[in-house]
């Protein structure tokens, strides 16, 4: 296969550098490989949104199935507090199948009752230990970490395949401007990469019904990033040396930038913002509600009105047991965690935020950090999510707390005003 000859003129010049990149079938099955890959991850990603969304229907259909068999034998307001639970989560959003980010190793979905919240949501399913150490392979894992390494391969051996042939001086010396052959070489290798990548990704986003802005957003970052590495790839593919060493170089870069980076700037992240565990957050808040079974009652009614001064009047508890108590201790749990709790969230923001800042030095992991806010699967989104799960809870307690202090009749009908967990409106 010989070389063509470099046109002064912009238009001929591609057309013969297509025509000549069409007859290249190394490139077209590395281009047929991207397509492979990208269809694998959006597919993979569109079955696991689609197997999450299955399973709210299922479980918001049992909830309340079960929540209304529940209600049907009680006799009084605590049995109804203690017996009935209430399914929150987070559901995905219509771009998650891209990025499917944080859902992995943060809750996005708890039943919740009327006891002590710190328990209960900070316990979450047990993922797939696998999953847990490499993570999923979605479309966003293979943009950013994938992508570079085709583009390495592809464009590493620019010039040097043509010294080998013998070919390069001629072509430099024929060629009207010597930089825009090899500018243009690069660009139609790494051109087919983004459509082959795209490509899947665009069907994938039609068929979900994902809004335009969001699918455009993505595009572009899909776009810079693979501008960037084209850029890395073409400056360095003019070093003077051989294709293995320029290989090399190229490759240990993407491990730098992609693995040593982040690797140690997580690890110096952790050892900078020390985060209490969500074990410890359970025991203290645990412990605190199995030890209020032996203290005088007077002590935790004392220390729940702390934070319930309205129902300071009413806190004589005169029975072995009584509701009010019990869900006072229950409050009273939380409050014992509440310091802990905080600390475990603030902790969290502030790891993430240095990390968005890491992330300024290390751009596979950038452009992972960017799909996944775009997709809705980021550390904040779910926190936000918690959030809505406190304030459901706090409803619940504003709900039954009259009822028990009050002492007020049971009344079944007045069980259809219990608060209900609202989703957020679905975002594309």
């Amino acid at each position: 296969m010989s070389a063509p000859s470099a046109s002064v003129g912009t238009w001929p010049a591609v057309l013969r550098e297509t025509a000549f990149l069409a007859r290249d079938r190394s490139v077209w099955a590395w281009w047929l490989v991207v397509l492979c890959l990208s269809v694998l991850a959006v597919s993979a990603g569109l079955s696991e949104i689609r197997q999450q969304k299955a399973t709210i229907e299922r479980l918001v259909e049992a909830d309340r199935a079960d929540r209304l068999n529940v209600l049907k034998t009680q006799k009084d307001w605590g049995g109804a507090a203690y017996y009935s639970f209430h399914l929150t989560f987070e559901p995905p959003s219509d771009f998650a199948f891209a990025a499917l980010g944080r859902r992995d190793d943060v809750a996005w979905k708890h039943r919740v009752r009327m006891l002590a919240l710190e328990g209960q949501i900070h316990e979450r399913d047990v993922g797939h230990p696998l999953l847990a150490l490499i993570g999923r392979f979605d479309f966003a894992f293979l943009a950013a970490f994938v992508l570079p390494l085709v583009l390495i391969v592809l464009l590493h051996d620019l010039h040097a395949s043509e010294r080998a042939a013998g070919r390069h001086d001629l072509l430099a010396a024929t060629a009207g401007h010597p930089a825009r052959l090899w500018w243009l070489r690069a660009g139609l290798r790494a051109g087919g990469v983004l459509v082959c990548a795209a490509l899947p990704l665009l069907v994938a986003a039609g068929l979900s019904g994902n809004a335009a802005p969001t699918l455009l957003a993505a595009c572009a970052l899909l776009f810079v990033y693979l501008l960037f590495w084209t850029m890395v790839c073409t400056a360095l593919a003019a070093w003077q040396q051989t294709g293995e060493v320029i290989l090399a170089t190229l490759v240990a870069l993407w491990i730098l930038l992609g693995v040593v980076a982040p690797a140690a700037g997580r690890m110096a992240i952790d050892r900078a913002v020390p985060v209490p565990s969500g074990a410890d957050i359970i025991m203290t808040q645990r412990e605190a509600v199995n030890d209020a079974w032996d203290l005088p009652k007077t002590t935790t009614m004392t220390a729940f009105v702390e934070r319930h001064p309205q129902w300071a009047a009413y806190t004589a508890v005169e029975r072995p047991f009584e509701w009010k108590w019990y869900y006072a201790f229950q409050q009273v749990g939380d409050q014992k965690a509440q310091a802990l709790s905080k600390a475990y969230t603030a902790g969290r923001k502030e790891r993430d935020r240095l990390a968005g800042w890491l992330a300024v030095i290390a751009p596979p992991v950038l452009l992972e950090r960017s799909l996944q806010k775009l997709a809705g699967t980021d550390l904040g989104t779910l926190l936000a999510y918690e959030a809505r799960v406190r304030t459901f809870h706090a409803s619940l307690r504003d709900f039954y707390y009259p009822r028990f202090f009050l002492d007020k009749a049971f009344e079944p009908r007045e069980l259809d005003g219990l608060p209900r967990f609202a989703a957020p409106a679905g975002r594309n």
